[in-house]
């Protein structure tokens, strides 16, 4: 962009508040090693930007959903050689092979990825030992040699309902690991696991997760499993729950500086600050007479006469279409809420009378210390959550990063 270009609206990533979030996170495990976790583009903030700030601020692995999320940071981030890489959401036919090449820890939570994996290991191996006979053959040596182990976690499902292996399923998933380890061709590098109601302080599911989790721990241990972590902590374990922190926490949201759940408390009750800063220039302001409908439907109709600031933003930038009505912006110092149907591209706010100059900032969330509103205001507004409001700001709204 040129420097006398304004950008239609912008997302600024405050990577010093990051780093800053991440210290703060590993003070509340000390004996545990930090994954990032920076699936779905980093929650909307850029996985590569992120995962390079975590490391930087102390992280040791990254952590991501899809193989692809993986593959990338493998490819792009240049992330030291010791930093360890995990993906976790796998499907019948994924990339197994480059994620065995590239050192990727895989997890799998049923003995159909075991298999798979396996037969990638196996693959990579043949061809391995294929290329040595012909360099010895030659007297060269003509590539880098690549990884040939597959790195596996094993996921035990201890009550979240979603991946990982049922306990009755447990003993042979272990057993087949530990065979595929003996016979040389996957690495056994984590237990893991996990929690469905950590954001609820007291919930008896949590207590019941983590005795499970102990139990499936053990039998795999006393199996002969030796992994490098064990690990179930998320962001409310990480920030409330020491008996869950084990060998890693895997913070996501936290790290972000929002708050996993409202009754864990704001972002700085947990010494946390927000990075994303969502702001627009406002495109148009105008005066109307009273009685005037406002975007589609006329669901807001002005009751006198007054100002409306066109901002240029919406719901094909990841603005949510159900917070119309109620969604706070601030605009000329002071909050205010969309005025009507927030559209793909844009949304209005009624001023009441005051008047701005176009290209005003309209700033619709921070950390909040401007008086400006936070995602967690927009959660509120939407029905849903912070983590949704700050990963679906789309690519069109460009990322600007500070304090990196």
């Amino acid at each position: 962009m040129r420097e006398t270009e304004r950008a239609r609206a912008r997302a600024v990533i405050d990577l010093a508040a990051l780093k800053a979030n991440v210290r703060a996170l590993r003070g509340k495990a000390p004996g545990a090693a930090f994954m990032a976790v920076v699936k779905a583009d980093g929650y909307g903030h850029g996985a590569i930007p992120c995962a390079r700030a975590a490391v930087e601020a102390g992280a040791t692995w990254v952590g991501t959903a899809t193989p692809q999320e993986a593959l990338a940071l493998k490819a792009h981030a240049g992330l030291p050689d010791d930093v360890r890489v995990m993906c976790w959401l796998w499907t019948p036919g994924g990339p197994w092979r480059e994620a065995v090449e590239a050192g990727i820890d895989v997890s799998v939570s049923a003995e159909w990825a075991l298999e798979e994996v396996v037969g990638a290991a196996e693959a990579v191996q043949k061809e391995a030992a294929e290329a040595v006979q012909k360099e010895a053959a030659e007297a060269v040596q003509t590539a880098a040699p690549v990884q040939t182990v597959a790195r596996v976690q094993l996921k035990a499902d201890t009550g979240l309902g979603r991946g990982g292996s049922q306990p009755a399923d447990w003993a042979g998933l272990v057993r087949r690991a530990l065979e595929a380890e003996r016979a040389g061709h996957v690495r056994i590098t984590g237990l893991w696991s996990h929690l469905a109601c950590a954001d609820e302080p007291g919930h008896p599911s949590t207590r019941q997760q983590l005795d499970r989790f102990r139990e499936m721990v053990t039998y795999a241990e006393a199996q002969g499993v030796r992994p490098e972590v064990r690990h179930i902590a998320n962001s409310p374990a990480t920030l409330t729950l020491p008996e869950a922190h084990y060998d890693l926490v895997r913070p996501g949201v936290a790290m972000y500086g929002l708050s996993p759940s409202p009754d864990l408390g704001a972002p700085a009750d947990l010494g946390l600050r927000p990075v994303m800063t969502l702001t627009a220039p406002v495109a148009l302001v105008k005066h109307v007479p009273g009685g005037h409908g406002v975007s589609y439907g006329h669901h807001y109709v002005t009751p006198g006469e007054t100002t409306l600031a066109l901002v240029p933003l919406g719901y094909g930038d990841g603005v949510p279409r159900h917070a119309s009505g109620a969604g706070p912006v601030l605009i000329g110092g002071k909050w205010r809420t969309t005025a009507g149907r927030i559209a793909m591209d844009q949304f209005v706010v009624d001023l009441g009378g005051d008047d701005v100059e176009a290209g005003a900032e309209a700033v619709l969330f921070g950390p909040g210390d401007r008086g400006e509103p936070t995602a967690e205001d927009w959660a509120q507004a939407a029905g849903t959550i912070g983590y949704e409001i700050v990963t679906r700001i789309s690519a069109r709204v460009p990322r600007v990063y500070v304090g990196g």
